[in-house]
């Protein structure tokens, strides 16, 4: 398969889409070939962040669904579709931030700070989910964290996406916010100096910032350059709003490959910090999980999670909709 064009690859890919009745998500930090839709030459139905995600699995009608991203993603996916089979490319694709915390420390949490509500981002696990009252993504955390009537809140398990949504939360709303210490080994990286030395090599540059990125960071980089801190989603409409032709990235490399291709008039700086667990997902094994359908294969990449799970988590999950 190496030696083929990825123009036969990609061939094959919809060839045994349609004899298979599946469809292929792709998050934007999948490798750029896993990021063109298959009405422009790739093999793609839909792109996008958490919540586009989250919301398209709702949509699909074909039996089968091949999720290009990390698995708590794909079990995202299953939740919301418990009848359709749900498979990832490589089931080792998994999420150091969504390692970081178990339905135990949930209960815990809850057992320590009674009748406070739990928001847990999306970047969770199944069985965390099951565990809290409402999910998020960063596209919809500020929204959420308003609407409870609660003058305390749990936010997990994202400390540093927790430390920038309780400045904005605390100081518009007087909420207190309760955080845990989990965090993104990719986000994590960018640092104050890093971003500072790239700041002083192009100085007309406007500043891309996620929710995940270090606080301080995210402060030093706004405190004197334009710029957005915010989901996948608003980074992409800042660029599409903004006169600026230069823009620094502070989120996962190939995000760089979305904006490149939506946005090719304008120049995008990272350090370019890979996630190896989005880089597991590769054309082969996409391909691999497409052959295993219907045969003993499949259960190699198919999603399967306790029915109990099943349940207990729809429901974050769906409140979390209830705020697209």
């Amino acid at each position: 398969m190496n030696n083929q064009p990825i123009s036969t690859i990609f061939s094959e890919i919809r060839k045994l889409k349609k004899e298979k009745e599946a469809v292929i998500l792709s998050h934007y930090y999948m490798p750029p070939e896993l990021q063109i839709l298959e009405k422009d030459g790739g093999v793609a139905d839909f792109i996008g962040d958490s919540l586009g995600l989250s919301v398209e699995a709702i949509k699909v009608q074909a039996p089968n669904i091949i999720f290009c991203g990390v698995s708590f993603m794909a079990e995202t996916a299953k939740i919301l579709n418990p009848d359709k089979n749900v498979l990832i490319p490589d089931k080792e694709a998994g999420c150091s931030l969504a390692s970081s915390i178990t339905g135990a420390d949930i209960r815990h949490l809850k057992a320590r700070y009674p009748g406070v509500p739990v928001i847990a981002y999306v970047n969770t696990f199944a069985e965390t989910k099951a565990e809290c009252d409402i999910c998020c993504t960063s596209r919809n955390a500020v929204a959420i964290a308003k609407s409870f009537e609660s003058d305390t809140l749990i936010f997990v398990p994202d400390v540093y996406m927790g430390q920038n949504l309780k400045a904005k939360i605390e100081s518009e709303t007087g909420k207190k916010m309760i955080l845990w210490h989990g965090s993104c080994e990719v986000h994590e990286q960018f640092s104050s100096a890093s971003l500072g030395t790239m700041k002083q090599m192009y100085p007309d540059a406007e500043m891309l910032l996620h929710w995940e990125v270090p606080k301080d960071t995210v402060d030093e980089s706004l405190h004197d350059h334009k710029g957005v801190l915010g989901s996948t989603n608003d980074i992409l409409k800042y660029v599409g709003s903004s006169a600026s032709k230069q823009f620094i990235l502070a989120s996962e490399c190939d995000l760089g490959a979305t904006l490149r291709g939506m946005y090719p008039d304008r120049e995008f700086i990272t350090p370019c910090f890979k996630c190896p667990y989005m880089k597991k997902i590769n054309m082969a094994n996409t391909l691999a999980a497409l052959k295993s359908i219907g045969t003993e294969q499949q259960a190699n990449y198919e999603i399967s999670l306790p029915s109990e799970i099943l349940k207990r988590a729809f429901t974050p999950i769906k409140r979390m909709l209830d705020f697209v």
